[in-house]
């Protein structure tokens, strides 16, 4: 499964819904529901079908049998995450039970429907499953923004963003590295104008996120 990288200044296409299902008729009947509302769909009869093919980069969810031909649908689940494919995933079944339920939940499954089910069950599972990985993207770009700002600072910048971050005070800074605290002032000022932040609280947040730790 390969997902080809978006450029920049496109308009963000339709929500996508990956529909893996070795029966004709379950595909088509949710291939229609989800384009009654607009959704892109692809349809694959088998995890190795899925496994070959690209699909676009835009956010969405994967629907998967538990019982498929070849690798189950739990085991696809495992290789997915394996390869870093975030994609959510609601899980149906005719078959399933209590511990497929929960291995399907504990591996990080939005949503486990036994088949027959509603189709308004289905839309509300895959409208969360869309959701969530909206937010996935969005918190992925927004980290991704934060690290292109630290890519500008200076070693110098850096040492002093973690110690401030640490929760010392520019004289504490000062007398660690062996700087006087006015050059320390400016160093933390030309970080944070780097970073794009006018408070420590949101410059720790930006260091929380890089996983910045002080030096001990």
């Amino acid at each position: 499964m390969n997902t080809p990288t978006s450029s920049g200044g496109v308009a963000a296409p339709a929500p996508l819904v990956v529909i893996v299902d070795d029966e004709a008729p379950v595909r088509e009947a949710l291939d229609s529901l989800f384009r009654s509302i607009g959704l892109q769909t692809l349809l694959f009869t088998s995890p190795a079908e899925l496994l070959q093919a690209t699909v676009p980069d835009s956010p969405g969810c994967l629907i998967l049998d538990v019982r498929l031909p070849g690798i189950s649908g739990l085991d696809l689940q495992e290789q997915l995450a394996r390869n870093g494919i975030a994609l959510p995933i609601v899980f149906m079944s005719g078959h399933g039970d209590i511990p497929m339920s929960v291995r399907a939940m504990k591996a990080g499954a939005v949503d486990f429907l036994p088949k027959p089910f509603r189709d308004q069950d289905m839309l509300d599972a895959v409208a969360g499953a869309i959701e969530r990985d909206a937010q996935r993207r969005a918190d992925n770009a927004a980290l991704d923004d934060v690290r292109a700002h630290y890519a500008t600072l200076t070693p110098r910048e850096r040492e002093v963003m973690a110690h401030v971050t640490a929760g010392l005070m520019n004289k504490q800074v000062a007398g660690l590295i062996g700087l006087s605290e006015i050059t320390v002032k400016i160093h933390r000022g030309n970080l944070m104008r780097k970073m794009g932040v006018r408070t420590l609280a949101d410059l720790v947040r930006q260091a929380e996120a890089l996983g910045l730790a002080a030096a001990k």
